[in-house]
């Protein structure tokens, strides 16, 4: 049984078996239009909420979406919510109020609130410390309006961008993932706000990119690639609650899963939490994954592996389980286990204090203060990636300037799947979006002093051309044209990226190529940035043969402050600093791709097959360039110790910019297959034109470890090459070969590898002593300390 107070130890032992139940089971106060996975099927038997005395009798676990589900003023829902809590402690008999739960993803997720950028634009950031300040402002506004747990961050490593769900995720390595993860949640659980940990695990490896797909991915992939943001925000982020995956992994689904649920979060990780289903996934083992019968013994498989949470209903945690558990089928003590930890997690948050609520609700209720919209708008300029440019960028105050394209007039498509407006405000045509936001046309107007005109061009989606025509005279009558293309971010159908809108072709949708295809071809120099949810294959944008745009801004649904941010670089009131956080594939037909791939996993001069990347992991130019010099590594470290690399870093340039130095590593011999090259830290630097400065990581060995043929974690000795570099490709042919191993050396394929604003310094590393095991001694087991004062 959990560690818990006297306090619920004694509250629990004068609960009923239907007060326990109620504690653990979630009520979606609104449904409105779909925003969860077979919603209307699956939420079709919720009684109606004029009967909240009679569903909440027995007391409540939950309260689902309050304010994020429809369209609510803030003030009123809190009045509402303030009251509807009083109502739970005076009328119901243990007098506990319900804990409240919302999205938060991209902000949080209720009309008026800021919109920030999308999980995919804070691994482009590489900034954890201003991920952090951004979820601690937006777990402020949550603790205001009477929300204790959030659902987010999603840390997923993405692994296939055809998957719909890629723009809430942070990117395709573990490490970057794991620490821009674990500073949102210390932010949000700073502000006294609970984080959920999505979805845990191996959802984002499912077959093919498609949602709610299988998952094949065998035990030592989970626990190098899957696992490791998670283990660090449960062991490093001290995590509240996490979620399960929908997924059936080798078979099993997740959600009835005893050895990731309670072996593996909690018995090795130490994890003293709570576990939350995914909406519907505790019913979903009997319609969707077939290993229960009915709703009770889906309730029970998913109560035994360690779930302790339904939501967002009680579908098969009320009724069901109960008469299950009265017929002697079901252990009444694996409720207690789930009771005991629901209450210690409410105690946490304070709800089972006697002043719980006795406050007034708030009045005056700002959710897009100016402190939201500072926060959006830098962590929107850091992410922003430049591509390429021939010297077109940033624009001198030119005289016309034609923006066109389906995306450069609309605020929507700044924002990502789980933003409020694409979430919910989608169903409520009309309704204004409730905060301040300008798209990148208007942005642009209001910061050229030149003529501004605008031509959509085309829609996002579909195959009309009758747009072109006007958009191409537009862009012949102008000095340069900006052309904004990419993504509506929708759910179930509902746009071109987001939840289940999985695709099987990484081209721009609709007819958005051709058309930047035609404005180039007008001969007037084209900017072309991307508002997109995932990578898309524009090598013939980058290094096609013939014309092609003069330059190229990758943005990641940059959120409310993205249309200001991106016209800030491009006029250069800012410069790039943004780095890719997954790599930019050649085809849909290269996936599922990531740069942590082995020898086999590249290109080599036995198959006509190349999987390289248009641009790899980490890459991203500036409007200047910096160098690196006298790498410095420890020549030897022991198995269960920690080396220092340290490099200088210089603005070879001529205007400030941001670096994000990059020390990765190769363990050139295994007892396993090792990655070409892994990512050990990084570290984001800012300096002056002309300026250096030294930049110090400090390494534990365990960034090593690998998982080995009994799958047991340890670190082995041996030969290890590090090297720092401007992102994960190599640099030169000679670099090409020493990553494989020599299966490249001097084929058309390296010339690929050699890419602008590439820079790379290499060193050797001798790993000595015996095999190390990695275990729970190793607390921060993936934790590297940076110094660049």
């Amino acid at each position: 049984m959990p560690v818990v107070s006297s306090r619920v130890r004694d509250l629990h032992a004068r609960m009923t078996l239907e007060e326990k139940l109620a504690q653990l089971v979630g009520y979606w106060l609104d449904q409105n239009g779909t925003v969860a996975p077979m919603q209307s099927e699956m939420a079709s038997g919720q009684k109606d909420s004029g009967q909240l005395a009679e569903i909440t009798r027995h007391g409540l676990g939950h309260y689902t979406r309050v304010y994020g589900t429809r369209p609510v003023e803030p003030a009123e829902r809190a009045a509402w919510l303030w009251a509807e809590q009083r109502r739970l402690k005076r009328e119901t008999r243990l007098g506990i109020p319900a804990l409240v739960h919302e999205e938060c993803l991209t902000g949080l997720a209720a009309w008026q609130a800021a919109s920030y950028p999308t999980p995919l634009a804070w691994g482009a950031s590489f900034d954890p410390e201003l991920v952090h300040e951004a979820a601690r402002a937006i777990g402020d506004s949550m603790r205001e309006l009477g929300i204790h747990q959030g659902l987010a961050p999603v840390l997923d490593v993405v692994g296939d961008p055809r998957w719909g769900r890629v723009d809430e995720c942070i990117g395709e390595d573990p490490y970057l993932v794991g620490t821009v993860g674990t500073a949102y949640v210390r932010g949000l659980q700073d502000a006294g706000v609970h984080a959920t940990l999505k979805h845990f695990v191996g959802y984002s490896a499912s077959a093919a990119g498609r949602n709610h797909a299988p998952v094949h991915a065998g035990p030592r992939e989970l626990a190098e690639i899957y696992l490791p943001p998670f283990e660090m925000a449960v062991r490093d982020g001290g995590v509240r609650s996490v979620m399960n995956s929908y997924a059936d992994v080798d078979g099993m689904p997740v959600a009835a899963d005893p050895h990731y649920l309670t072996e593996v979060l909690r018995e090795q990780w130490g994890f003293d939490g709570v576990v939350v289903a995914d909406y519907f996934a505790v019913a979903f083992l009997q319609v969707m994954h077939g290993v229960a019968a009915d709703r009770g013994e889906a309730a029970a498989l998913a109560l035994a592996a360690g779930l302790d949470i339904e939501l967002p209903t009680g579908d098969a945690f009320l009724e069901p389980l109960a008469e299950r558990v009265r017929a002697g089928l079901t252990d009444e003590a694996l409720v207690d286990r789930a009771v005991l930890r629901a209450l210690a997690q409410k105690e946490e948050l304070g709800l089972l204090d006697p002043e719980a609520f006795e406050d007034e609700p708030p009045t005056e209720i700002d959710l897009d203060s100016p402190r939201h919209r500072e926060l959006a708008r830098r962590l929107a300029q850091e992410s922003v990636v430049l591509l390429s440019n021939d010297g077109v960028l940033p624009l001198a105050q030119p005289r016309k300037v034609a923006v066109v394209g389906p995306n450069a007039a609309r605020p929507e498509a700044l924002m990502g799947c789980y933003s409020f407006a694409n979430h919910v405000l989608a169903h409520h045509p009309g309704l204004p979006l409730g905060f301040e936001i300008r798209s990148v046309h208007e942005a642009l107007a209001a910061t050229l002093t030149g003529d501004v005109t605008f031509a959509e061009g085309c829609t996002v989606e579909g195959d009309d051309t009758s747009g072109f025509d006007a958009a191409v005279a537009a862009a012949q009558d102008a000095d340069v044209a900006v052309v904004v293309v990419g993504d509506q971010a929708g759910l179930f159908g509902r746009g071109t990226v987001g939840e289940g809108n999985d695709v099987q072709s990484l081209e721009l949708p609709g007819v958005q190529r051709r058309l930047v295809e035609a404005l180039v071809a007008t001969g007037t120099p084209v900017v072309m940035v991307l508002l997109t949810g995932r990578p898309y294959a524009i090598g013939w944008a980058l290094d096609g043969e013939g014309p092609r745009p003069a330059a190229v801004l990758q943005a990641f649904f940059p959120g409310e402050g993205g249309g200001d941010a991106i016209a800030d670089l491009l006029t250069g009131v800012a410069s790039p600093s943004g780095r890719l956080p997954v790599s930019l594939p050649r085809a849909a037909g290269a996936q599922p791709f990531r740069y942590l791939h082995p020898v086999l996993g590249g290109p080599s001069d036995v198959t006509s097959t190349d999987p390289t990347p248009v641009r790899p992991f980490g890459f991203g130019l500036g409007y200047t360039t910096f160098a690196y010099d006298d790498l410095q590594v420890d020549p030897e470290v022991d198995s269960a110790g920690v080396f220092t690399a340290s490099v200088t870093v210089t603005n070879t340039g001529d205007v400030a910019g941001a670096d994000v130095v990059q020390l990765y590593g190769r363990d050139v011999q295994g007892s396993v297959v090792r990655p070409v090259a892994q990512l050990l830290g990084y570290a984001r630097v800012e300096l002056e034109a002309g300026a250096s400065r030294r930049v110090t990581f400090r390494v534990p060995t365990t960034r090593l470890a690998l998982v080995d043929r009994r799958l047991v974690r340890v670190v082995e000795p041996g030969d290890v090459q590090v090297w720092v570099a401007s992102h994960a490709g190599v640099a030169d042919p000679s670099d090409v070969a020493a990553a494989t191993g020599g299966a490249i050396t001097n084929s058309r394929e390296v010339t690929r590898h050699v890419l602008p604003g590439s820079s790379t310094r290499r060193a050797a590393l001798r790993v000595t002593g015996a095999v190390h095991e990695v275990t729970a001694a190793d607390r921060r087991i993936v934790d590297v300390e940076v110094d660049h004062a």
